[in-house]
């Protein structure tokens, strides 16, 4: 698949086969694509953790509030995407310029996981609605945890839903 084709082909998957684990091939696959994501100063401010079994039931619980995202503990595999610290030159340009690098390099380190996990032929969706305390618990971490994301099978007959953008002119700006 080319880039186009990901993107036109990924979507938030919301109805996930419990019945199918993820070969350990294409989570590897995922991971090392993560690995890969460009970062600030290359500091790749984040850990990636990794939730199979009860943990992640455990986690998909903890993004359940409200009635939300009740599809999560279907997915076999949750990877929570904690923050960590930057490393020393990142850090000072994100004081200087104002700006939250590692807000950045969690997106950027997102769409890679999800675009691979598409390329392996997994569903995904991206995850904010959580509960940072009890994940973090469940998952033995310090950090802030910023997003969960689910990776799994779609269920059969989950159908690739029309894509609803803007329109590029609403969209982009040309300045010359």
């Amino acid at each position: 698949m080319n880039f186009t084709e990901i993107a036109m082909n990924r979507q938030s998957c919301r109805k996930y086969d419990a019945t199918k684990g993820v070969e350990e091939e294409k989570l590897q696959a995922i991971l090392q694509a993560a690995q890969l994501a460009p970062s600030a100063c290359n500091g790749q401010p984040y850990r990636l953790t990794v939730c199979t079994g009860d943990s992640a039931k455990a986690v998909a619980e903890a993004t359940t509030g409200m009635g939300l995202n009740r599809f999560a503990k279907d997915a076999p595999i949750l990877i929570v995407i904690s923050e960590e610290p930057y490393v020393k030159t990142a850090a000072v340009g994100a004081k200087l310029k104002n700006n939250d690098y590692r807000s950045m390099d969690i997106g950027i380190v997102a769409a890679y996981i999800t675009a691979e996990a598409a390329v392996q032929g997994l569903g995904t969706c991206i995850l904010g609605w959580l509960d940072d305390d009890k994940i973090r618990k469940i998952c033995g971490l310090n950090a802030p945890v910023r997003l969960v994301i689910t990776v799994g099978y779609a269920a059969e007959g989950d159908p690739l839903r029309k894509k609803k953008r803007k329109n590029l002119e609403d969209l982009v700006q040309y300045c010359n």
